[in-house]
């Protein structure tokens, strides 16, 4: 078992997309402890700051940070930023990412490229920036936010799950690459989870979704993020590589 130098509390969770839904609880989740905690958000500046505010009142030292994952630039603009401030994460959670809902065949290559840049190419270009660190200082924990239909496929989002299910190959082949150097790899696959992701779809065919699930309803966003908290614990030092799904018994 590698320990860090710092005890848990004292160190610093780097979280993409935490403005709102999962990220935001994960933000929360981790402030419940006092933690260092990173929010980064692409616009949603106002409700990245709500975030910050209520993880400070619980103890924590917060800092914002804004970048187009997309851009190898604006992350490693945030990188120096973060270097400056003596934030240097030890724990990170790719959880930025888009849906679209809709036939394969009306999807437009522009998105199909948006989503695969955001979902995808996000992740690795913020693990390869945040990852050196945590190499050098033999621990670290990066933990990705995949989904349910990147391990089930789901009809209608072809696009999504195929992003998805490429998050879960990263995962598994960083895990093994990184294991010698005290770094765990793991992936958090949701369910359905009762978020803002879920507002195009009507009563109706809620209901229907949660009459398919044996535990009849959707996942709260605390409820996942108490699973990524776990991973990120000391003592899951010897869980890496794993997609971990979440989904109230949905697939098994």
């Amino acid at each position: 078992m590698t320990n860090h130098p710092k005890p848990f509390t004292e160190q610093t969770v780097l979280i993409t997309g935490a403005s709102r839904g999962i990220g935001a609880a994960i933000a929360h989740r981790f402030a419940s402890v006092g933690m260092n905690i990173i929010i980064h958000y692409l616009q949603s500046h106002e409700a990245a700051n709500e975030i910050a505010r209520s993880c400070m009142k619980q103890g924590s030292r917060v800092l914002t940070v804004t970048a187009d994952l997309r851009s190898l630039e604006q992350i490693e603009r945030m990188r120096e930023k973060l270097e400056h401030h003596g934030m240097i994460p030890d724990i990170l959670v790719n959880n930025a990412g888009i849906a679209h809902y809709g036939l394969l065949s009306d999807m437009t290559e522009a998105q199909w490229d948006e989503l695969m840049s955001i979902n995808l190419k996000g992740t690795f270009l913020m693990t390869q920036q945040f990852m050196k660190p945590m190499i050098s200082q033999k621990y670290g924990r990066i933990i990705n936010v995949s989904s349910i239909w990147g391990i089930a496929g789901a009809s209608c989002e072809v696009a999504y799950s195929t992003a998805k299910g490429g998050i879960n190959a990263f995962t598994k082949a960083l895990a093994k690459e990184l294991a010698p150097s005290g770094v765990t790899v793991n992936a958090v696959a949701p369910g359905v989870v009762d978020t803002a992701m879920m507002a195009g779809f009507d009563q109706q065919e809620k209901a229907a979704i949660e009459n398919e699930i044996p535990l009849g309803r959707f996942a709260q966003p605390d409820e996942i993020a108490s699973l990524v908290y776990f991973l990120a614990l000391p003592e899951s030092s010897y869980i890496t590589g794993q997609i971990i799904s979440p989904n109230g018994g949905f697939l098994t």
